[in-house]
């Protein structure tokens, strides 16, 4: 009868999930469930709060899924220092270039709708940057071919920053306040009347061509930038905190920002004064969203299952797949010699516990990381609020996080995995993870 009754269940859980907009959660599991120690795993927590007792970080937020299954969720330290208010899992943080690859997913959605192609060249869709050419010492020069959209995507287009270096053309960002647009229109329009910094298509060179990005899906799909990711990637994977500000009735969740200052850590944007309580009239998607841990998990789970989750397709399985490898032309690399995909870097060489063949993922400038490894079926996200950027938390987790997988992924226990329902013939109860879930939708 409890059999009968568990599968009964199951058949309720799975036709729940499938019905348009109920998304549920990820299901939670014991490390042991899906090959990964406890013990190992445990270490992550006792190492982030030593970070935090050492005044390295203010707090953070650390979150692994396997397998489609959450076996770590943890909330360290405080969000504000002044108000001694701690860190909560659903903690709201500054993801600054994590928005990147939100972006960037964006636009290969309407890639996979037939409305642009990667290595047409930009100026189709966004004609102010029509007739582009390339920085040289007495005078500009014709590029030797055009800005595709593919070199947006993988930050090969000739464009910079302005800020992360003294170039004669970073310094004509500064000028003209590139950054500092009053929105992605005006923001192109002075960008077409910039040399670029490097032939396209010859340098990896970290810049705004993800904000172009952006403006580019607003003009191909004729809708503000919000609003698209928020009607088309948000709302359907339920990434219910993640925008361009926080609300007000939301302020008492975002943590405060620091900066390292010779006596402690120093304020550095504080959450109840932030700029990101008024909705910016330039939309970074570069750099502009705010988020949590466990939104950016979904998105997460997302791409480790080609593109859906819960029944919900953000996008075609053999894109996420091409998103997800090396893009980068021959001899041209990032971090050394490794590539980036579209949207994402790639690790293209083993290093161990501190990387794997295959994964993928980028950080914030606020000290916010991910990554995914399809081969392990993992997927971490790592959140601190300090900047400038630092790689402390990341580097502190990562090997933990690896060190912790003992097994290999067997066959699955019932449950969502890659997307699906699945019950492996092993399994004679419905996994209780799931049914808890149920149990909390239907109550």
């Amino acid at each position: 009868m409890n059999v009968l009754r568990n599968w009964a269940a199951a058949i309720a859980v799975a036709c729940m999930l499938a019905l348009p907009g109920w998304a549920g959660e990820i299901p939670r599991a014991k490390p042991e469930a899906v090959g990964m120690s406890s013990e190992r795993l445990a270490k992550v927590k006792s190492k982030v709060q030593k970070m935090v007792d050492d005044g390295k970080i203010a707090g953070a937020v650390t979150m692994v899924a396997r397998r489609g299954k959450i076996v770590h969720f943890e909330a360290h330290g405080l969000r504000d220092l002044d108000e001694k208010k701690p860190v909560a899992r659903d903690t709201i943080m500054r993801f600054y270039s994590m928005s990147k690859p939100i972006t960037t997913v964006a636009a290969m959605m309407l890639y996979d709708e037939g409305k642009l192609k990667l290595d047409e060249p930009v100026e189709t869709y966004v004609p102010e940057m029509k007739g582009l050419k390339v920085y040289h010492a007495t005078e500009p020069v014709k590029p030797n071919r055009k800005v595709t959209v593919r070199d947006l995507m993988r930050h090969t287009s000739g464009l910079t920053y302005g800020i992360f270096g003294n170039s004669p053309v970073d310094q004509i960002y500064k000028k003209e306040r590139i950054i500092g647009s009053r929105d992605l229109q005006s923001m192109v329009e002075k960008l077409g009347r910039i040399p670029l910094m490097h032939q396209p298509g010859t340098r990896w060179h970290y810049s705004v061509s993800t904000d172009v990005l952006g403006c580019l899906v607003e003009k191909v799909s004729g809708r503000k930038l919000d609003v698209f990711l928020r009607e088309r990637i948000f709302k359907p994977l339920d990434m219910r905190d993640t925008a361009f500000s926080v609300p007000k009735t939301k302020v008492d969740r975002l943590s405060s920002c620091y900066s390292p200052g010779s006596g402690g850590l120093k304020v550095q944007d504080r959450f109840n004064a932030s700029r990101y309580l008024t909705p910016p009239s330039f939309l970074s998607g570069g750099g502009g969203l705010v988020s949590t841990a466990r939104d950016y998990m979904r998105f997460c789970q997302m791409l480790i299952h080609k593109g859906d989750l819960f029944g919900s397709r953000v996008l075609k399985a053999e894109t996420v797949g091409m998103m997800t490898k090396n893009q980068l032309p021959q001899d041209v690399h990032w971090g050394g010699k490794n590539g980036f995909g579209l949207g994402f870097s790639v690790q293209t060489q083993d290093g161990g516990s501190s990387a794997h063949v295959g994964e993928y993922g980028w950080g914030g400038a606020a000290s916010t990381h991910f990554w995914i490894s399809p081969k392990d079926d993992l997927a971490v996200v790592a959140l601190s609020q300090l900047m400038p950027f630092s790689a402390q938390l990341q580097n502190a987790v990562k090997p933990l996080v690896y060190e912790a997988i003992v097994d290999k992924p067997t066959e699955p226990v019932s449950g969502w995995h890659n997307g699906r329902w699945a019950q492996s013939p092993q399994a004679r109860d419905i996994d209780k993870d799931n049914l808890e879930t149920f149990r909390l939708y239907v109550q």
